[in-house]
């Protein structure tokens, strides 16, 4: 959606590793946002953005315009997401997961790519698409690339744009939480690692939305047994920008 930084460039990398042409696309999505206000503040750079996809290579860099994206009259595709869309990112953002099949289908619709490349930064997304892709039968094939995260661990976020250096400071309690329910999954259960978390999570001035430990296929939360590929996930506000992140406990 724009505001791009080296994550972003990170998946062009791996694309041009992967096919002979590459494109990408840029666009602020309003039908992912069920907050009117964080649409309107979501950080817009497009002169940069297009600066930066040339300088790593990107063959065609595509800026459609709210009305080529949706045509009057056009109908997007309904999917049975089920309990993908209803928990953690669902559940606080209702309608947003529709949003994303909307323009997901929508840009496979235009592009025709024989491959997607989504960071995994934005987990429960890469599911939904993925289920999305399954159900319509597209010949498309996902590949989920690593988050990358500042030298600090702060995951790379256009977001982080809207931080002041006091409060990159502070989201850093982001990444160490994940990090401990990491270190504590070895000899605790999933619930037990969650209510530790956000203990120490709630040390912290930030404002916690969620903290989740799920299993990364059906996304329902874990309890009192681990499955390979186990995921915490967590979403808070530090001051008023609103932050996600997660991290694989189970490799």
């Amino acid at each position: 959606m724009g505001a791009l930084h080296e994550g972003h460039m990170a998946l062009i990398t791996r694309a041009k590793k992967t096919t002979d042409l590459v494109i990408a696309s840029v666009f602020v999505n309003p039908t992912q946002f069920n907050n009117k206000n964080d649409l309107a503040v979501y950080p817009r750079t497009p002169e940069k953005d297009a600066a930066l996809l040339e300088e790593h290579g990107c063959d065609i860099a595509f800026f459609p315009s709210v009305e080529e994206m949706y045509p009057e009259h056009y109908e997007a595709p309904k999917i049975p997401l089920g309990t993908l869309a209803t928990v953690m990112e669902g559940e606080f953002r209702p309608g947003h997961f529709d949003g994303v099949v909307e323009i997901v289908s929508r840009f496979f619709e235009i592009v025709e790519p024989d491959y997607a490349f989504f960071g995994m930064k934005d987990f429960q997304q890469v599911a939904v698409i993925g289920q999305m892709v399954r159900y319509l039968g597209m010949p498309v094939t996902i590949v989920p690339c690593p988050t990358l995260r500042e030298t600090s661990g702060l995951a790379m976020s256009s977001r982080n744009m809207r931080l002041s250096e006091a409060q990159k400071e502070e989201a850093l309690h982001i990444y160490r939480t994940l990090s401990r329910a990491k270190a504590e999954a070895a000899v605790k259960t999933p619930e037990e690692v969650r209510n530790s978390a956000i203990a120490y999570f709630n040390e912290s001035a930030m404002k916690l939305e969620y903290f989740s430990i799920v299993d990364p296929v059906t996304l329902q939360p874990l309890k009192d047994t681990w499955v390979d590929g186990a995921t915490a996930c967590i979403a808070a506000f530090c001051g008023e920008v609103r932050l996600i992140d997660n991290v694989i406990l189970k490799d």
